[in-house]
């Protein structure tokens, strides 16, 4: 079942999901086995149609689950999730094939779409693999076009984000080295 607030954004509006540089949680499924990872380096490429950029290591499980699948998605967690983050960028899946259960993270799905969603997220966007095969082997980077995007409309909403008026445990989170993250803050208008 998909978590209230979880609501459509149009794919035209989908790079705002990503264009302030959160820290993303980047799922896969593939074979009946799902997995999630953290990860800093993730950014917009395009606008249209909309495509992200990733970086996913070659020794990860949710790299295998991507180039497997074709698809993956990238979710946007909250300060509440500041933990559940550390512990899934730390934990591979290939020595702890239980860390999604042992780190208390909820998936779900969402209707049509059968890449695993990371429940408590501020926004998901679900991404069909453009192989390019000498990126992902030379420099681990991998293109997806966003095929579907969502956000909690308490955020997000008319294509834009309202961090100034959503609830602080709303905010997304910026990796910065040591296990230190920054919220996201006040806005600034010009």
């Amino acid at each position: 079942m998909q978590p209230s607030h979880f609501t459509p954004v149009p794919l035209e509006k989908a790079y705002r999901l990503l264009n302030h540089g959160p820290t993303v949680l980047v799922s896969a499924s593939h074979g009946g086995v799902d997995n999630v990872m953290s990860a800093a380096w993730a950014c917009t490429l395009d606008f249209t149609p909309p495509k992200v950029t990733v970086v996913l290591d070659k020794a990860t499980r949710t790299r295998e689950l991507v180039e497997a699948s074709g698809l993956f998605a990238l979710q946007l967690p909250t300060v509440p999730m500041a933990a559940l983050t550390v512990a899934v960028g730390t934990d591979s899946a290939k020595t702890l094939p239980d860390k999604l259960a042992q780190h208390g993270v909820e998936l779900f799905r969402a209707p049509q779409h059968s890449v695993p969603l990371v429940r408590g997220c501020a926004a998901w966007l679900v991404c069909r693999l453009i192989p390019e095969p000498h990126n992902q082997q030379a420099y681990d980077l991998f293109i997806g076009e966003v095929v579907a995007a969502w956000a909690d409309e308490r955020v997000f909403k008319d294509g834009h984000w309202h961090f100034d008026e959503a609830p602080e445990a709303l905010r997304t989170l910026h990796y910065v080295a040591g296990g230190q993250f920054y919220a996201t803050g006040a806005s600034v208008k010009v």
